[in-house]
């Protein structure tokens, strides 16, 4: 009997600080009376459990706000509020919200990789189709909201110029840059496809163009609105059915196969390694989301008031400077995995998040406008389309054939450039 006891004694000891409840119902379906041994171990584990609580909270604001060098300029977004309330100078309300929303866009984008880390490719995928982009959805979302159609077309047409030429080109120039004793070469079918996917989105916004501005629509005004709407809710279908084939029919067809993640498993490892939970992760995803939409409300409000005080283009605004704030987590990560040789991860964020764009978040803005009773269309005046084309033709070419050196970054670069300026001195013919 004393050894039974004793074993009792120890089961007790085990298994109250883990599971109290275990530990209680252990207790009384042996009629013991332990209200003096269970209470104060039950009370302990509550406190080491609070404690761990804190200790994990405390680390996971410490990774997430405090460790990443680009959060010093978080501070820029309540100041971008505080001038609105108090002095209205929509100039410095423009700046300020630009520099408050380039962190969060970035931190929103890291936080995406850890919560995908947790759900699987398939979920993963869809995580990043929906959240890689979300700062430039809620901009484009609250200029619908306010009737700025143009604004929406040309902040996320800027996004898709922006991915191609200026993150692509400078992620090519830094890789071919560090690593210019050899080519770098990428996996030719993920670029094909995905250049197949740009010039279906680049037909989608063509047809309306050309059908407006030559005066052939069978009623004028509604017959453009009309094919938008249809063929919106046709490229979304594409993008499913691209997401569907690329995760769960073939998904080897366009993993990369990367001897330096081979030969260095246990790099690869620790870089893979998750470093917040997944509770954490969903936390600050709807923390980041709420605080970039209200800096997105002022920073959309001061867009006109800025343009007016700068004497600065419009479109320029729009196609050039809102991009970089939404690309800023796109532009980090994809130079990074080209200095890490690693040119496959570096198409799926540049050329993928050009993807995402053109063939769902426009169409989704166009649906959502119908939904809303705005007259959102696809047609992005023939300039905005020109460029587009123009520039899914140069990089098709650029990524034929497999390779990349910095020459080639560097061309991309240099084309950007010719876009931005010929933005600053495009006047918008339409003021809707």
């Amino acid at each position: 009997m004393g050894s039974a006891g004793e074993k009792l004694d120890l089961e007790l000891d085990e298994e109250i600080p883990f599971s109290s409840s275990q530990g209680t119902i252990k207790i009384d379906s042996l009629h013991y009376e332990a209200p003096h041994i269970a209470s104060p171990r039950s009370y302990r584990s509550t406190r080491v459990l609070r404690k761990m609580y804190q200790i994990s909270l405390l680390r996971s604001i410490y990774i997430v706000i405090i460790k990443a060098k680009i959060n010093v300029l978080l501070p820029f977004g309540p100041l971008a509020i505080l001038l609105h309330n108090r002095t209205g100078k929509h100039t410095w309300v423009f700046f300020f919200s630009l520099l408050g929303i380039t962190p969060l866009a970035e931190r929103l984008g890291y936080v995406t990789e850890q919560l995908a880390f947790y759900t699987g490719p398939t979920v993963g995928g869809l995580l990043n189709a929906t959240f890689g982009n979300a700062t430039e959805m809620i901009i484009s979302l609250y200029a619908l909201n306010n009737g700025m159609m143009r604004v929406v077309k040309q902040s996320l047409l800027g996004s898709i110029l922006s991915n191609m030429l200026l993150v692509l080109g400078c992620a090519f120039f830094s890789g071919g840059i560090i690593h210019h004793q050899k080519v770098q070469v990428f996996n030719k079918a993920a670029a094909i496809v995905n250049s197949g996917l740009l010039l279906m989105a680049v037909m989608g916004l063509l047809f309306p163009a050309v059908l407006h501005f030559t005066h052939t629509e069978l009623h004028f005004g509604k017959s453009q609105l009309a094919l938008s709407r249809f063929s919106s809710c046709i490229m979304l279908v594409a993008y499913a059915s691209y997401l569907f084939f690329q995760l769960k029919i073939q998904p080897n067809l366009y993993s990369s196969v990367s001897e330096d993640e081979e030969h260095n498993s246990a790099d690869s490892e620790e870089e893979e390694a998750p470093e917040i939970t997944q509770w954490e992760a969903i936390g600050w995803l709807a923390v980041l989301t709420i605080w970039i939409s209200v800096l997105s409300g002022y920073l959309v409000d001061a867009i006109e008031g800025a343009s007016d005080s700068l004497n600065m283009p419009m479109s320029f605004i729009s196609v050039i400077l809102l991009p970089i704030v939404g690309n800023a987590a796109e532009h980090a990560s994809a130079i990074m995995f080209a200095m890490k040789d690693k040119l496959d991860i570096t198409l799926g964020v540049a050329i993928g998040s050009s993807t995402q764009i053109s063939m769902f978040v426009i169409p989704f803005c166009v649906v959502v406008g119908w939904f809303m009773g705005k007259p959102m269309d696809l047609n992005f005046q023939l300039f905005e389309t020109a460029t587009l084309f123009i520039t899914v033709l140069v990089v098709a070419f650029m990524l034929q054939e497999g390779t990349s050196n910095y020459f080639k970054g560097l061309m991309l670069i240099l084309c950007y450039l010719i876009v931005a300026a010929s933005f600053f001195v495009h006047v918008d013919p339409s003021n809707d």
